[in-house]
């Protein structure tokens, strides 16, 4: 399957989990965590791979690198978002008014995403690169979904990175840990 399938197919799995926790707003505080958790199961993965593979193999072409790289900044204000509703789910404080924030956040960057990276992803990638990519995607997802919250933000700081210090930064963040 290309990228854009099983990009789109992650968007709305998302996007129908913060329909359900926002739905279930009377519900107890485990129910609520639970889902929380199960969006960030999902989400912190998929945004992950999409950077370090669909992203990083288009932000070094001109006509794809600023929405590309806006991408990037969407992601991280997503990704902010959820640590906040992480928090303010467990304690029950203003949870619903950040679930709002994430699921329109999401919403607008999806929106962009389908529309216009895809569309330009399309003019630049090959049918089977598309395909290539999406099949690494789907391999890199369970992987990161195993990474614990500090190899998940270094995988965004060196998907950031220009690709020539990518692995060099991973390598020396993983063995400063020690």
């Amino acid at each position: 399957m290309q990228i854009y399938d099983e990009l789109t197919k992650d968007h709305r799995k998302v996007m129908e989990l913060l329909n359900k926790l926002l739905s279930h707003a009377d519900s107890s505080a485990e129910t609520r965590n639970a889902l929380i958790t199960e969006i960030r199961d999902e989400l912190i993965p998929h945004s992950r791979a999409e950077e370090a593979v669909f992203y990083n193999s288009l932000r070094e072409i001109p006509e794809v690198k600023s929405m590309v790289m806006h991408g990037y900044t969407e992601h991280m204000e997503a990704e902010t978002l959820l640590r906040t509703l992480q928090v303010t789910g467990k304690v029950d404080a203003g949870w619903r008014t950040t679930a709002e924030k994430l699921r329109d956040a999401l919403a607008h960057h999806i929106e962009e995403e389908e529309t216009e990276i895809f569309a330009a992803a399309k003019q630049v990638l090959a049918k089977e690169e598309a395909e290539m990519i999406g099949q690494a995607f789907v391999e890199m997802k369970p992987q990161i979904k195993e990474q614990g919250f500090m190899g998940t933000t270094i995988d965004m700081i060196a998907n950031l990175l220009p690709q020539r210090f990518s692995g060099a930064f991973k390598n020396f963040a993983v063995t400063s840990k020690h």
